[in-house]
């Protein structure tokens, strides 16, 4: 299910004995676009401190009761090694997290979970707290100091310019995530401020070349006109697979639904 960011903020996240606290704001990676943590605000149980939950522990989410559940105990997640959400989260901090839970990584494969399409643990992955022989510590630091990639924040990239491939033509205004896959499908762009009578479109994840962190902002092959009439984005209509087809066919782009991913019923 395709949903916006925006309706995940402010959710409770419930553990097997307990509410952890709300949804604050999602780490995301600028490769795949996978959701790799929600930042959890604690509240008064651990006096306002935040912890990061990978979308591994989620079981399911509930947006009309504004819920996520995850596999998780209250005392896990207190024991869980601590991470500065106020600044850039290296693969180096992520080492810490996984060999504390005993997830795999999701970086290095082919697949947007590693080898999967889902954040989905397989067989040599016993659970949450518990060290495997699956995870090698050795190969682990390796990857982790060949590339230490930072994390971004939804929050941070809002606001971004999008860049297209003849000039500036707006803003990031949102997210739209797939719930089940937990990979961002498009950017929502607020082109009013750009030109007259501009409008919100959609972005897919899939167009974006590139994304300058230093620079503030987003890249695409796609031109000005192109994004100025393409068709319009109402966020109080549901997003369907109509709508995202007439989309893609309108940039002569081909959906990520048809390649496979069984993410896109």
């Amino acid at each position: 299910m395709l949903r916006s960011m925006e309706s995940l903020k402010g959710s409770a996240v419930a553990a097997r004995d307990g509410v952890l606290g709300s949804v604050d704001e999602v780490y995301f990676d600028d490769e795949a676009w996978g959701v790799r943590y929600l930042v959890v605000d604690t509240g008064n149980w651990l006096n306002g401190h935040r912890v990061l939950i990978s979308p591994y522990s989620v079981k399911h989410t509930d947006p009309g009761a504004s819920t996520v559940s995850v596999d998780l105990t209250r005392e896990q997640v207190k024991n869980s090694p601590s991470i500065n959400t106020q600044q850039p989260v290296s693969r180096q901090r992520e080492l810490d997290y996984l060999r504390y839970y005993g997830y795999p990584e999701y970086w290095g494969g082919s697949d947007s979970w590693g080898m999967g399409g889902f954040p989905v643990l397989g067989s040599m992955q016993i659970g949450p707290g518990i060290q495997t022989a699956s995870l090698d510590p050795d190969e682990l630091e390796d990857d982790a100091q060949s590339e230490d990639v930072h994390l971004r924040s939804t929050e941070a990239v809002t606001g971004y310019h999008i860049e297209a491939r003849d000039g500036s033509i707006g803003h990031v205004s949102g997210f739209i995530f797939d719930d089940e896959a937990w990979v961002i499908r498009y950017v929502t762009v607020d082109t009013r401020n750009w030109w007259p009578g501009g409008k919100t479109v959609l972005l897919a994840t899939e167009w974006v070349d590139s994304v300058d962190w230093f620079g503030s902002s987003i890249v695409t092959g796609l031109t000005r006109e192109a994004i100025k009439k393409c068709p319009d984005y109402d966020d109080l209509v549901p997003l369907s697979r109509t709508y995202e087809a007439a989309l893609h066919t309108f940039h002569s782009k081909e959906g990520y639904w048809t390649k496979g991913n069984r993410a896109s019923r």
